[in-house]
């Protein structure tokens, strides 16, 4: 997200958003059109007590099965009571892991016969709050009591599938050897930690671990089975629920869906009678509910494609499940993470030399090859997750599990994933978990006619200064949405990892707005602090690492938390490095300056001051100051001279000469002292890697 600098403190920032009086939302109709012609079941469960800011809200939780897995020749189920409690210890056995290892997968639509209304248990705990656990499950969620993965995906030539684990917590101790200041706060600390601690525990104990947790697009939405396609909603607002779309002709009457007591509306659709599925590809679909808000049509919240079709206003959830011949499969294994980034931040949309909306196929053919030939090995894509309003570069999205349609297709954007490996480069999305669009047509915003449903209700749900909404990251089913959609993204789209969007934003209740932050510890840890966020963002660290081992986390942060970039297990958020934000604010306040007022000293404390074994990305200028309320570093040393004076038939300037020498310098320098990865936004390529 943008940040803009004015009087000395840092504001975050979106461009000018327009409100059509026909709708509420921050949507625009695209000036491309094309029309194409699969998801957890569980329960909801609020976090309360200190750890939620919402104390009074009902604790619920979900159970898997009973069931545990016994190494083989192992007939005496006692010594596993400790494993069932806590089902990752068997981790910790060597022989127990490889028996794991060598177990198969079950089939990826294992809770398809799951139906409403199985058999549940309530039972209470010490404090006395109701525990829902689902008892009857599918015998195949069997392997579902550990944080152990494979890829059940296509297996790729010369790739060995090996287990993938998610390490237990550790002491989070470690966090103050390497920091000691850190010790005044170790109060806030401890109690942050073991909040994570605690919701491993829980989702552990209650959902078979994060693993499987993290799995929800296994259950929710569109799943597909030999049978027919389920379709799954969590919407405890809604008083009634109908699937519609152009394959029952928008009949309401038609497919009426059931509630169970969590809010989880269901409905299975069997195949047609000569075997095909109910829903065909490239159908629209959407959700007709009776809400507190009135009759209102959404398109699921798990959604794997939405488009806009020409003439339309709103957009359209699409049924995306292609026949097996034309889905995309991937043919190049994914490339190991360097040991130095050199990251080419990119727009797919804005990448063509044309005046059009450029796509994923051309991206594939004409940018990536340029990207590989400048000298960077990896590629940062903005405006993946599908949004409504262009002009918001992406980071006010409605759908959280689509590919923007505006450049192609899913498989279209596989095809370029799978093209960036081949030619050696790491794919990095710029995901969007800090906020959502407010739009109400297209996307999350009162999808069940509440404005509580994924997000804080209230001010506290609301972000003023980005027209947006704000998740509630202490809500069982927001976490479960979220941590899937990241697994989501690498998994089916083998993504490299992500640059995390508006991490600031999440991690402060006042969202760092109208805030100075100094450097004062006391800034980072108190009542500001939103606990449930950083508790978040530590959890899909974990997921992400875990599972994916050669995956990169990179947070945009401007305030400078402490531990940020350290393991989870030591204390620390996760990450593994932090946007170096100050060096491009730094850049624009010097170039501002005469030549002599320019202070060596002043530039290197800037950028070499960085915390202690935190790894940071430098980068002289981004997106933000690129799109967004700025001028480009070529712009702010060049200005009009740069449309005159740059032109091979013609002499040159001084101004020219001088802008072009300091653009070199300023990268050149940046990416030698400002961190341990170095970013720039396309387009900037003046003293680029290569050169």
């Amino acid at each position: 997200m943008v940040y803009s600098t004015i009087s000395g403190v840092r504001f975050p920032a979106v461009p000018f958003l327009h409100k059509s009086p026909s709708f509420h939302g921050d949507r625009r109709t695209s000036t491309l059109y094309f029309l194409l012609n699969n998801d957890s079941f569980s329960l909801r469960k609020t976090l309360a007590g200190k750890f939620s800011h919402d104390s009074d809200s009902s604790s619920f939780v979900v159970a898997a099965s009973d069931k545990v897995l016994i190494p083989e020749g192992q007939d005496d189920t006692s010594s596993l009571t400790e494993q069932v409690e806590n089902p990752d210890m068997i981790l910790e056995d060597p022989q127990a892991l490889q028996n794991l290892g060598d177990l198969t997968m079950k089939d990826e639509n294992k809770y398809d016969d799951i139906e409403a209304g199985s058999s549940y248990r309530e039972v209470e705990d010490k404090h006395g709050s109701v525990l829902s656990s689902l008892v009857e499950v599918n015998a195949n969620a069997d392997a579902e009591k550990t944080s152990v993965s494979t890829d059940r995906k296509v297996k790729l030539e010369g790739d060995e599938v090996k287990p993938k684990i998610i390490p237990q917590p550790g002491s989070g101790q470690k966090i103050y050897e390497i920091d000691p200041l850190l010790q005044a706060y170790r109060e806030h600390l401890d109690f942050r930690y073991g909040q994570y601690k605690k919701l491993r525990e829980e989702i552990d104990k209650y959902e078979g671990g994060l693993d499987a947790f993290s799995r929800g697009y296994e259950k929710f939405g569109f799943t597909r089975s030999a049978t027919g396609i389920t379709y799954r909603e969590w919407a405890p607002g809604a008083r009634s629920a109908a699937l519609i779309g152009d394959f029952n002709n928008w009949d309401p009457n038609a497919d009426v869906m059931t509630r169970n007591e969590f809010g989880v509306w269901e409905i299975f659709l069997p195949n047609n009678v000569d075997g095909s599925p109910p829903i065909p590809h490239g159908s629209r679909v959407k959700i007709r509910m009776d809400s507190p808000s009135g009759i209102k049509d959404s398109i699921p919240a798990w959604i794997k494609f939405s488009v806009q079709a020409q003439g339309d206003i709103p957009y359209n959830g699409i049924y995306y499940d292609p026949p097996v011949e034309e889905k995309y499969i991937f043919k190049h294994p994914q490339p190991k993470k360097p040991k130095s980034l050199r990251i080419y931040e990119s727009h797919v949309g804005m990448s063509s030399p044309e005046p059009k909306i450029n796509t994923y196929a051309n991206f594939r053919d004409e940018v990536l090859p340029r990207i590989k030939r400048l000298g960077y090995n990896a590629v940062q894509i903005m405006a993946i997750q599908e949004h409504a309003y262009y002009a918001s570069f992406g980071y006010h999205v409605t759908n959280f599990f689509a590919p923007s349609s505006r450049f192609g297709t899913p498989d279209e954007l596989k095809s370029l994933i799978d093209r960036a490996h081949e030619l050696g480069l790491l794919v990095l999305m710029d995901i969007v978990h800090s906020h959502a669009s407010n739009n109400t047509l297209d996307g999350l915003n009162m999808f069940d006619g509440t404005d509580s449903h994924y997000f804080h209700s209230g001010s506290r749900g609301y972000h003023w200064m980005w027209d947006s909404r704000l998740f509630n990251y202490g809500s069982w089913e927001v976490l479960r949405y979220l941590l899937s959609n990241a697994r989501w993204w690498l998994e089916e789209y083998k993504f490299d990892g992500f640059r995390f969007d508006g991490v600031t934003s999440m991690m402060y209740t006042h969202h760092g707005l109208q805030v100075a932050f100094t450097g004062n510890y006391s800034e980072y840890f108190g009542y500001t602090t939103d606990v449930d966020a950083v508790v978040y963002l530590m959890l899909v660290n974990d997921i992400i690492h875990g599972l994916f081992p050669e995956a990169v986390t990179i947070g945009e942060d401007v305030s400078g938390m402490p531990a940020f970039c350290l393991p989870t297990q030591d204390g620390g958020v996760g990450f593994d490095y932090r946007l170096h934000m100050a060096i491009a604010d730094k850049w624009i306040e010097l170039i501002k300056k005469k030549d002599e007022d320019l202070r060596m000293g002043d530039i290197v404390d800037t950028l070499t001051n960085r915390r202690w074994l935190e790894k940071c990305v430098a980068y002289a200028e981004s997106h933000d100051q690129a799109l967004v309320g700025d001028k480009t570093i070529a712009f702010w040393l060049m200005d009009k001279d740069m449309y005159d004076f740059m032109s091979l038939d013609r002499p040159s300037t001084p101004l020219i000469d001088r802008g072009i020498a300091l653009h070199k310098m300023i990268r050149l320098i940046t990416m030698s002292l400002g961190g341990e990865a170095y970013l720039n936004f396309m387009g900037n390529e003046f003293g680029h890697p290569g050169c």
